[in-house]
């Protein structure tokens, strides 16, 4: 399904202004965190498909995110990283074969296809496929039966969505490499800011953020367009764009003061927001307080359920076992010590858990502050 902004416009109207604008300032802490989709419900469909999207917002999300590259001829496309062809059929592809090459994406070298060398039209041919399939097998059981999106039909999805739904569903969108598009004449901030104008997202109030994990692209973004915007943090390492700078600087009192003067909020690994590595289970580090009293929101990224992405005291299972990796550990211990915390939103990529965990994480909130 998808709206044109007449039809849009009209349908939004039999819902709340403040339904559909949510305000989501740093200092309301009477609403709840959001619930953000990973590349859709990523965990049970292909990433960044319309499968992936439409099944995440049944699931209740409240926002959908799309990783976002560019074509050779200049359009935003829905894709984990700019190389394909672990999220695509385009190596099986004899038509395209000439297009393999090695390139330098961040100072590391990286072979395969690359969105930049396709046109639209050309990307448009492809199917989507799981790119875990040995951790995923289930989701691999979707592959080929869905098309690469561009960031426009991912907004549609959501308009769509908040329609069926009656809920807000917004979009969070993520400018990846951008130093490097930049380099080629493929900048994103433009871009992305002009659709975001287009579709009526240009403001503070929207349902939209965007997030980077380089320093400079987000201030460019913020001279071009109103929608908030979110620091990505790692565990290591530092913005590419800023070479003296490291992660670990920004999460201090001084490093988030200086993020509040370009962004809205922080989206750290949730290794930043716990110790995972403390027994019995993981323990809040106090970033997220730190970041409130720098007045930023706190997003933190990505819940998994596999015993491959969690950590060992939150594992299931005989380690023993061959599909051991792919079993399914206790994401909702991890879930409810992220939302404790106090977080403003939770990136999973199983939204119906994370939904689910939000909801009694906010109701034992709410008994702790009656006493």
């Amino acid at each position: 399904m998808s709206l044109s902004r007449r039809q849009f416009a009209a349908a939004s109207a039999a819902l709340s202004a403040a339904a559909m604008i949510p305000s989501l300032a740093a200092a309301d802490y009477r609403r709840p965190p959001v619930v953000i989709a990973h590349r859709g419900a990523s965990g049970e469909r292909p990433e960044e498909t319309r499968l992936a999207y439409e099944l995440a917002i049944d699931e209740g999300a409240d926002f959908i995110e799309p990783d976002l590259v560019p074509t050779s001829d200049g359009i935003l496309v829905a894709r984990h990283e700019n190389e394909i062809s672990a999220t695509t059929d385009v190596a099986s592809r004899p038509e395209f074969a000439a297009r393999k090459a090695t390139k330098t994406i961040d100072g590391k070298p990286v072979t395969g296809w690359f969105t930049e060398d396709f046109t639209l039209a050309e990307l448009k041919t492809l199917t989507c496929r799981e790119r875990l399939p040995d951790l995923r097998p289930a989701s691999a059981k979707f592959d080929g039966q869905a098309p690469i999106l561009t960031f426009q039909e991912v907004i549609d999805i959501a308009r769509a969505g908040c329609v069926k739904t009656g809920r807000v569903i917004g979009v969070y969108p993520e400018m990846k490499h951008p130093t490097y598009f930049a380099s080629i004449g493929l900048p994103l901030e433009e871009r992305l800011a002009d659709i975001i104008r287009t579709n009526g997202y240009d403001s503070p109030a929207a349902a939209i953020f965007v997030q980077c994990f380089e320093v400079g692209a987000l201030k460019t973004f913020g001279r071009l367009s109103h929608a908030r915007r979110i620091m990505l943090l790692d565990r290591e390492g530092g913005p590419f764009d800023q070479p003296d700078v490291k992660y670990a600087d920004m999460i201090t009192p001084e490093g988030l003061k200086a993020i509040r003067g370009f962004a809205d909020g922080i989206g750290p690994n949730q290794g930043l927001v716990l110790d995972l590595e403390a027994q019995p289970a993981p323990t809040d580090t106090g970033l997220v307080r730190a970041a409130h009293d720098a007045r930023l929101l706190v997003h933190s990224w990505t819940a998994r359920r596999e015993n491959a992405f969690l950590p060992r005291s939150l594992q299931k299972g005989d380690p023993k076992r061959a599909d051991f990796q792919r079993q399914s550990g206790d994401i909702h211990a991890l879930l409810m010590a992220l939302y404790m915390t106090g977080i403003d939103g939770v990136f999973s990529d199983f939204p119906a858990l994370n939904a689910k965990t939000r909801d009694e994480a906010v109701a034992k909130l709410a008994k702790l502050q009656k006493g």
